[in-house]
């Protein structure tokens, strides 16, 4: 809104009064992604204490597992569905200083939306019913692949009119660019069949990222500050993929009106930066899942926009590393009847080992930070 309003109607007026001429750095999107994280971390700065305020009022506390480590009962009741705030403080300021005709910031803010909304239904319920078990896992998972199926579908209808490229960057290799839409299919009565490995590959990168962040928030802090870097990593990666000059030298695919993307990034580091004020041990309030399944279905659909799909693991390390262990546990038990860890996610683990809370959190949030260099070092890397 402030684009269309500043740009395109304000600063022409500079040929009449010359300091309206500095309205032309709107239409950088170096200014506007600075400008977003700005306004996105006021937002939550703002807002915080206000909502937290409003979910005490409510009653709207977390209810903690009763098998976890027992340091977190004294958590109970803390107020949760404070990823209110954080998908308020991405959707506004991107909303704001975004071009708002392009596709793929409508595609981005509604893939956000979606996942938002599945994780408002599911901490809703637990609230209701009082106990740590909102949603099923067939509802949740079966919502996530409907959205994330419909994403996919977007894309592919967008590739068809050459706004966007169903083949893929691959870290290391400059030259390799598989194409999941299998063209020999696609010329055969079963045409359709020539989408799956897109749509399917789109579905499970994207629920996997969602459902991975969400595994994550279980320590005051600790998948926030693991959003705020693997974001800021996305948004060098996105500002890059969608700079013609800048990709050519990299060797990355160009797609044109990408840029636009990069303010969304932007407003999701600084929502996650002023988030992570309230956050922080001892957390003031918890995102519960509506603010963990739209950051994890943000950073998903992003990856794919921009053509890093198989970058996001190294972007996300520290989330892949910890939905791993949850299925490696899980796996273990149905198969050998033993446990790997003491707890999954593997967070929990080194708790129970004698880790501090705070003291997890610091070393993930390196991790997390080691992962995001890495990710930024195979641009280069070709």
């Amino acid at each position: 809104m402030l684009y269309h309003l500043l740009y395109e109607f304000l600063s022409p007026l500079g040929a009449y009064w010359s300091p309206l001429k500095i309205l032309n750095v709107v239409q950088y999107v170096t200014f506007r992604t600075a400008a977003a994280t700005l306004t996105a971390l006021l937002i939550s700065l703002l807002f915080g204490p206000w909502l937290i305020r409003r979910l005490q009022e409510f009653q709207i506390g977390q209810h903690i597992r009763e098998e976890g480590p027992k340091s977190h009962h004294a958590k109970a009741g803390t107020p949760t569905m404070g990823g209110v705030l954080i998908v308020a403080s991405i959707i506004l300021p991107t909303l704001m200083w975004a071009n708002l005709r392009n596709p793929f910031v409508w595609l981005i803010v509604l893939s956000t939306l979606a996942y938002g909304a599945i994780g408002f239904a599911d901490d809703y319920l637990k609230i209701r019913k009082k106990r740590n078990l909102g949603l099923t896992a067939r509802q949740k998972m079966t919502f996530q692949f409907l959205v994330a199926i419909l994403i996919g579908v977007i894309l592919l209808y967008m590739a068809e009119r050459k706004l966007y490229s169903t083949a893929m960057n691959v870290p290391f290799f400059k030259g390799l660019r598989p194409d999941l839409v299998i063209d020999s299919i696609m010329a055969s009565p079963f045409f359709f069949l020539g989408f799956l490995p897109f749509l399917i590959f789109v579905a499970f990168l994207i629920v996997g990222s969602s459902n991975a962040v969400n595994l994550t928030d279980g320590l005051d802090g600790l998948a926030i500050g693991c959003t705020l870097i693997a974001s800021t990593a996305l948004t060098a990666l996105t500002y890059v993929s969608g700079h013609a000059t800048l990709s050519a030298y990299l060797g990355l695919q160009n797609i044109s009106g990408v840029s636009e993307v990069t303010i969304f990034c932007g407003s999701m580091v600084g929502a996650s930066l002023g988030f992570l004020w309230y956050n922080a041990h001892p957390a003031e309030v918890f995102m519960g899942d509506v603010g963990s399944l739209a950051l994890g279905g943000a950073l998903g659909a992003v990856a794919v926009v921009i053509k890093q799909e198989l970058l996001l693991p190294f972007v996300g390390g520290v989330f892949v590393i910890e939905a791993l262990s949850v299925l490696l546990q899980v796996g273990s038990f149905k198969l050998r009847g033993k446990r790997i860890f003491r707890m999954a996610p593997i967070h929990h683990h080194f708790e129970l080992m004698g880790w501090k809370e705070s003291k997890v959190i610091i070393r993930f949030w390196i991790a997390a930070l080691i992962f995001a260099l890495l990710s930024l070092s195979t641009l280069k890397l070709r």
